[in-house]
């Protein structure tokens, strides 16, 4: 999964503008352009978290009250004018990116004002997916947030002083959800409190947002040095610390009788249109869900079947649930003794890949890229995930992988988890959308799921062409790691719409993946705190496995496959028919050449 930082996940929310354009006369291009340049300016002042990341200067001391109705009335409105400003335009009269351009900012204003027409700020914190979370990443010093000057020292101050007023509101709004059947499961309330307790320590010196006094730097001078240290002592001790005990407290004494025993969010006020609502959001499609569970099924059953070729390929004599439990846990797929030849096998990867690269994709990222081990702070809980550079190459992209214990971390996937979240999976797409400067720059930042995991997936599927999975035990990696995604088709949506247990959606998963039992468990629990997000990978993924064999069906002899990545790419996310509408007339226009 492309690591969002918590909040990166926002990338998914909409841009909107603060001034109404005049209406367009003699150079309608030029005045939409000058609309969405306008609007991605305003939008970083809703959500500074994000301009923090995409390294924009004037927002890294800044945080948004976004649980308020106030947040959300002023959200609304940006969207509607935004949405009356573009109804000027008449996309005909656009060459193909701005009209693209066009129908994604349609789409922007049409979803978020639908999204807002649901109560999300009832429940604004869960386990798997908050600002609570989002923070630490930005606080511990190694992550989004710079800590390279005194003022960035100072910025982080003023960012954090806002956060006891978030928490506070939080409490409010989600007992105002209380009061309405607004509420999480139980069991994921659970989950959130040793979170919270973790991070209220005695010793501000022991706290994770400690981190960036550690690791200041020695050129600061003495006087400053000084003044940060006990400003970051005092801001640990009586901002942090309370907010985070209070929150453990609200929801331990509080909050957590009050959990519902369900695990969907139909059993919430007007839940199943909320749920509509959400596998429209996230997949960008009109997809109903008992589409997308019977394409869960469809392709469960399907890779079950590849899945036996590998097994009797190999001569494993036991059935399919007994040679999960073999990959998972022979000592021949846990070879390693130290963290540091387990990052020089990701990277070698690359290097193995190289000569059939060049092949397969002609438009290549300039940004740099590195494989990191997670930092201490996270590593036990964390998974494998990519973190997007910046657009000047200041920071590079960065695939982290956690190695709590070398001994025992699994090659089997691993082949195919480099392609996902390295290359040519997210790396090449968030860095190729970045580095265009001819997209407007609102679409050098936007994120869809559908598209982006659905890209990464549809990677996964590249690795024999690639020189990869050479191994069928590697090959059987892709396989679970496919497999892993077509499961949340059927449970997710069998949580939400069908009435499923938790209970149940975890022993479906168990009967059908490799993946061992607490990370299933921590996989639906997932499911059940952000409902929907999990259906866009393979729903991405399909659409553009569809969308290659049209084209080799429809060109024959004239499809190259670089051409055709290239179709994929050089746009930028892009919700799916828009995708599918550009590679259709890519497909017209090689035809017809």
């Amino acid at each position: 999964m492309r690591h969002i930082s918590g909040y990166l996940f926002l990338f998914l929310f909409c841009f909107a503008c603060r001034d109404t354009p005049k209406p367009p006369t003699e150079n309608p291009a030029a005045q939409l352009n000058d609309l969405l340049e306008k609007f991605y300016r305003e939008r970083l002042s809703f959500y500074p978290l994000e301009a923090t990341v995409q390294g924009v200067d004037g927002y890294n001391d800044q945080l948004q009250i976004d649980v308020s109705e106030d947040f959300r009335s002023r959200l609304r409105a940006f969207y509607t004018r935004t949405k009356t400003s573009l109804a000027q335009y008449d996309p005909a009269k656009f060459d193909d990116n701005d009209r693209i351009s066009y129908e994604i900012l349609q789409w922007e204003c049409d979803i978020n004002l639908k999204g807002l027409e649901f109560p999300d700020n009832y429940t604004p914190i869960n386990q798997f997916w908050s600002l609570p979370l989002t923070l630490g990443q930005y606080g511990s010093g190694s992550g989004s947030q710079p800590f390279k000057t005194v003022q960035d020292y100072d910025n982080w101050l003023a960012r954090i002083g806002k956060f006891p007023v978030w928490c506070d509101s939080a409490i409010v709004y989600t007992r105002k959800g209380m009061e309405k059947g607004y509420v999480l499961p139980k069991v994921l309330i659970a989950k959130c409190i040793p979170q919270f307790k973790e991070l209220v320590t005695a010793d501000p010196t022991k706290n994770l947002y400690y981190g960036p006094i550690q690791m200041m730097p020695a050129d600061f001078p003495a006087a400053d040095k000084a003044r940060l240290t006990e400003a970051y002592k005092k801001m640990i001790a009586e901002q942090l610390v309370p907010s985070f005990q209070k929150l453990a407290d609200f929801f331990e004494k509080e909050y957590l009788p009050k959990g519902r025993a369900s695990s969907g969010i139909s059993d919430t006020p007007n839940g199943r249109a909320r749920y509509d609502y959400l596998i429209k959001y996230w997949t960008t499609t009109d997809m109903s869900a008992d589409e997308i569970f019977e394409l869960g099924e469809s392709e469960v059953a399907r890779i079950r079947g590849e899945m036996e070729k590998v097994k009797t390929q190999v001569g494993f004599k036991g059935d399919l649930r007994a040679f999960f439990d073999y990959v998972r846990t022979d000592k021949k797929f846990t070879p390693f003794k130290e963290p540091q030849q387990v990052i020089d096998w990701y990277a070698s990867l690359e290097k193995t890949m190289k000569p059939q690269l060049s092949k397969m994709f002609d438009l290549v990222p300039k940004s740099k890229f590195e494989v990191r081990r997670t930092e201490a702070f996270r590593e036990a809980s964390a998974s494998a995930e990519y973190t997007q550079g910046t657009p000047d190459g200041s920071r590079p992209g960065i695939f982290y992988v956690p190695v709590p214990d070398a001994s025992k971390a699994n090659v089997v996937g691993g082949e195919s988890l480099f392609l996902h979240e390295a290359i040519p999976g997210h790396h090449y797409q968030i860095s190729l959308q970045q580095e265009n400067t001819a997209l407007p720059t609102f679409r050098r930042f936007l994120w869809y799921g559908a598209y982006g995991e659905g890209w990464a997936l549809y990677s996964e599927s590249l690795g024999k062409e690639l020189g990869l999975y050479t191994d069928p035990y590697q090959y059987f990696g892709m396989l679970s790691s496919e497999m892993h995604r077509a499961i949340r088709l059927v449970v997710d949506v069998g949580m939400h719409t069908k009435g499923w247990t938790r209970e149940q959606a975890i022993e479906y998963s168990k009967a059908n993946e490799a993946e061992p039992e607490e990370s299933i468990v921590a996989e639906i629990e997932r499911y059940m705190a952000i409902p929907g997000q999990a259906l866009s990978y393979k729903v991405g993924q399909l659409k553009i496995l569809e969308l290659r064999h049209r084209a080799e069906q429809a060109l024959g002899e004239k499809f190259d496959i670089r051409e055709f990545h290239n179709q994929v790419l050089d746009a930028g996310c892009l919700p799916l028919k828009v995708l599918e509408e550009k590679v259709d007339r890519w497909i017209e226009q090689k035809r017809k050449s």
